[in-house]
């Protein structure tokens, strides 16, 4: 008897509107990780002709490359804006450097555009991502409902405050007992046998 086909799962595309250097590449090896694509380009003027291919799930852009009046930051908030029921399959995320951070925080709250500030936790951009592209239907389930099932978190905070300085120091996480009671159930159950693991929160190479 034949098996029924599988409906095949469309490829995840991300583009990064930021600049080269350690931190976009640090960047893409944690999306690329998630078997995403990712396309980084370090000129705003650039980000207009890649929105018009329609083919971005997310935008994730540096807002001080952007600024607050440019066609690209309209544009983006535009389209980011459109509901899915209405046909919207594209969603924008802004990294906003800390140092000039009041600058662009209030803006982007008061037109309620996600947002995340420089350096910051992996564990919180991750989250912030999937969310985006759970809300356009580019993934079926947020990153948070598998991050305990690969233990070793007490190993993870401890290496990733030597990861790339796009991330903030994982000592200052903060854990609910209820994520610790789980993180301490999977450890058990993974002491009785071998399973592979994967990174989502170690140093980047």
């Amino acid at each position: 008897m034949a098996s029924p086909l599988k409906t095949e799962q469309k490829p995840v595309n991300i583009l990064v509107l930021d600049q080269e250097g350690p931190s976009a590449t640090a960047l893409r090896q944690v999306l690329d990780s998630e078997g995403w694509r990712v396309k980084i380009i370090a000129d705003s003027r650039l980000m207009l002709n890649e929105l018009r291919s329609g083919e971005w799930s997310l935008v994730i852009a540096n807002i001080a490359m952007l600024g607050l009046d440019s066609p690209g930051y309209l544009t983006l908030s535009e389209l980011a804006g459109v509901p899915v029921e209405e046909g919207g399959r594209l969603r924008g995320l802004f990294l906003v450097p800390e140092l000039t951070g009041s600058q662009y925080v209030g803006v982007l709250e008061k037109a309620r555009q996600p947002y995340v500030l420089r350096p910051y936790h992996l564990h919180d951009f991750l989250e912030k991502v999937s969310d985006l592209l759970v809300e356009v239907q580019a993934i079926e389930a947020p990153l948070r409902q598998v991050r305990y099932e690969f233990g070793g978190l007490r190993k993870k905070k401890r290496e990733a405050s030597k990861a790339n300085s796009m991330f903030a120091s994982r000592d200052t996480y903060s854990y609910s007992e209820e994520e610790l009671a789980e993180y301490e159930k999977q450890e058990q159950s993974q002491s009785k046998r071998v399973k592979p693991r994967t990174n989502l929160g170690g140093p980047l190479r």
